[in-house]
């Protein structure tokens, strides 16, 4: 059950509207870093997960996502204050009113003509919210190391997002919420690690052969090498075969004999005549000269 306070989890404090940031801050609304999809992806998998613990923490997370979302849509409405009112009354000449929608180079207009100035479910593109940004596996080892790079990108989104605004205000709240993303990569992290073992993800083990093996797959200058690929628990192969099973690198399949039959008509009714060189469109359309043909 949800119930839901008034107030904001981060005061938010606006200096002047400003429809350009206000698009580029949607990409924290509706993009693939934002809120929304962190807090789908968390109460998604907070409901398919058994463990007590990291269910309540899923369901923690999930639940403070939906409130930066909360602050994101608010501080996209604050900063388009100004061009929702001159939008609804028309109180500009259209010339004016275009500029003051484009803010500064942003593709602003495209929302705020659809969506009236308020925060939508777009990227700051004008693309849709997708439910394809949920990427939850449903095995945690995987799920949580998923979170956290999650957290990180959403970390650096919003880190550039201050670069681009000298407003205190705004800059104070996406402060606030960059840092929560640290909170909560830490939080996953921990989880992560009180899974033991939790590598590789899942329960079966990586065939020993190829587990510890680094394919040199580079051709040209030097390879550099580091504990990426060299060191102890490493096997480094600087020129791999093409088949490193030790086998010939063809692809084989076992058919029945009525499918041999079928398959032979097959490529024998479609194989190519490497004798013939016929005119085609593509030589009549390049108005190329094409040689009579002999008597």
């Amino acid at each position: 059950m949800f119930v839901h306070n008034k107030r904001l989890q981060y005061t938010v404090r606006v200096a002047a509207p400003n429809p350009g940031l206000a698009n580029l801050l949607l990409e924290q609304f509706g993009g693939p870093q934002g809120e929304l999809a962190a807090a789908c992806r968390y109460f998604t998998q907070a409901v398919g997960e058994d463990d007590p613990g990291r269910k309540d923490l899923l369901f923690d997370i999930a639940t403070e996502e939906l409130s930066h979302l909360e602050i994101i849509g608010s501080i996209v409405a604050m900063l388009n204050k100004g061009a929702k009112g001159q939008l609804a009354e028309g109180v500009d000449a259209e010339a004016e009113l275009y500029r003051s929608l484009t803010g500064g180079g942003n593709d602003s207009h495209t929302t705020a003509l659809l969506y009236g100035g308020g925060p939508a479910l777009t990227n700051s593109a004008g693309v849709p919210w997708s439910a394809a940004y949920i990427d939850t596996i449903g095995e945690p080892t995987a799920d949580l190391r998923s979170n956290i790079a999650a957290e990180a990108r959403a970390k650096i989104v919003y880190e550039r997002l201050m670069n681009v605004t000298d407003d205190p205000g705004i800059s104070e709240a996406l402060g606030f919420l960059m840092t929560r993303e640290i909170a909560h990569q830490k939080s996953f992290e921990k989880a992560l690690h009180s899974i033991q073992p939790n590598f590789p993800q899942g329960k079966r083990p990586g065939v020993p052969q190829f587990t510890n093996v680094y394919y040199n797959m580079s051709q040209g200058d030097e390879s550099p090498q580091g504990p990426w690929n060299e060191g102890p628990g490493w096997e480094y192969v600087d020129a791999p075969e093409p088949a490193v099973d030790g086998g010939d690198g063809l692809a084989t399949v076992n058919v029945s004999g009525a499918d041999v039959k079928v398959l032979s008509a097959m490529a024998a009714r479609t194989a190519s005549d490497t004798t013939s060189n016929p005119t085609t469109g593509a030589d009549l359309g390049a108005g190329q000269e094409v040689a009579a043909p002999e008597k």
